[in-house]
């Protein structure tokens, strides 16, 4: 049994779900579960229906439009008749009464975040599963809630492993050896039967999820580049296909920000040893990445480029003076856990706390709120994190890359050099 999932990039128009089911039609051989995420750029546009419905902004009829007619648009090109459609179209008449009633104003955004972004991926699997049954390719579309469980914290919900393996099991298991499964990825259900989500681009945990689960042979992240790179080809000349990693590599890889594997994918292979291949969609002939195990680092010294934009630096300092120790530390973190911060990069001296982490105006406002009390906090925006992995003072082409930017923050450890640049 093998795990295949699909990025929004696949499935973004008529001819991407064409692709999509060919690549199917070439590559699948024997039980498949494919996990699919929401159309294009959707989750986006979704992002911003949820703010103008939580601050009632008359945009959000505009951007409900957008998003049905985006939708219309592929059903038609794909010629999926009226009869086929009114799954969809139920999931859009649903969004669409959510966001036209009145906002219970106790619902935290969080909440609302998780009720109204998962119809991403359930109006995208609905029609690639229906487009997949039109054509001859059998499939069955299941919802990942009903397998998935996690914690009830909404836009970072923590898998519940105990809950849900024993159900994918039990479940989902038997289906899988009669026809292939459509699922979405990101997406889950919490202890108290509402939307969770799993974080940002979640989709390929819910890949190893299943794997893991299911004790897949292999799970496949099909992109739109040949494979794991050593840059993001859009922003570095020239960049190099790797074509071997180890588990210990991609998930430094990843915990650093390269957005091709999701952080959380790695550990759940890692721990079954199960093999992760990043494909070209485009071309499957290609050979693309493996990541398996090997205790050996199959990165030699190969220098990995890694950006993360729209940064902000957040800077904090006591009031009376004292030092940044054990109880400040404590109530800094502590604050930025409730704020739902994640850092990407941080410093501390004898009188300051310096972190970076990805704009959010929201979780700022937040975590302002919470430390203004005890501390002075100032932030600068519009910051690049630069993250060189395997960092070779003699092999580096840091200055050119850095161009005329200042450095902001340095920190080098034994496996890579960040720079904060401004």
């Amino acid at each position: 049994m093998r795990v295949f999932k699909f990025g929004g990039a696949s499935v973004k128009s008529a001819s991407a779900v064409k692709n999509v089911a060919e690549v199917l039609r070439t590559q699948s051989d024997g039980p498949l579960l494919v996990v699919i995420s929401a159309m294009g750029k959707i989750t986006n546009k979704l992002e911003s229906l949820v703010d103008a419905y939580y601050y009632n902004k008359e945009e959000k009829r505009v951007l409900y439009k957008e998003i049905l007619n985006f939708h219309a648009e592929i059903i038609q090109d794909l010629q999926i008749a009226e009869n086929e459609y009114y799954e969809v179209e139920n999931l859009l008449i649903e969004l669409e009464c959510i966001i036209e009633k009145k906002r219970d104003e106790s619902s935290p955004y969080d909440t609302e975040y998780d009720r109204i972004v998962p119809f991403g991926e359930l109006i995208s699997t609905k029609i690639v599963s229906t487009y997949l049954n039109k054509i001859g390719y059998k499939n069955r579309w299941i919802d990942a809630r009903n397998f998935v469980i996690t914690t009830n914290k909404n836009r970072a919900a923590n898998v519940l492993w105990e809950e849900s393996v024993p159900l994918i099991n039990s479940s989902l298991k038997p289906l899988l050896d009669r026809q292939t499964i459509i699922t979405q990825g990101f997406i889950g259900r919490g202890l108290n039967h509402k939307n969770t989500t799993l974080g940002r681009e979640g989709s390929d945990y819910t890949a190893a999820i299943f794997a893991y689960a299911l004790d897949a042979e292999s799970v496949t992240i099909w992109k739109d580049v040949d494979g794991v790179m050593n840059a993001d080809p859009r922003k570095f000349e020239n960049p190099v296909l790797i074509d071997k990693l180890s588990y210990n590599e991609a998930i430094e890889l990843a915990y650093y920000g390269a957005s091709v594997i999701h952080p959380k994918t790695i550990q759940p292979l890692k721990n079954k040893k199960i093999p992760l291949y990043v494909k070209s969609f485009l071309d499957p002939s290609k050979p693309g990445t493996v990541v398996m195990e090997n205790d050996n680092c199959a990165l030699n010294d190969i220098q990995c480029y890694i950006v993360k934009e729209y940064q902000s630096m957040v800077t904090i300092a006591t009031k009376d003076f004292s030092f940044i120790v054990e109880d400040n530390l404590e109530l800094i973190f502590s604050a930025l856990n409730k704020a739902g911060i994640q850092l990407n990069m941080m410093q501390n001296s004898a009188i300051s706390f310096i972190g970076c982490y990805n704009e959010d105006t929201l979780k700022t406002e937040e975590l302002f709120a919470l430390l203004a009390d005890k501390f002075e906090v100032s932030l600068a925006k519009d910051n690049t994190l630069l993250t060189v992995f395997n960092y070779n003072d003699g092999k580096s082409e840091l200055d050119l890359i850095i161009g005329l930017r200042r450095v902001r923050l340095e920190q080098k450890s034994n496996s890579a050099l960040q720079l904060l640049l401004n």
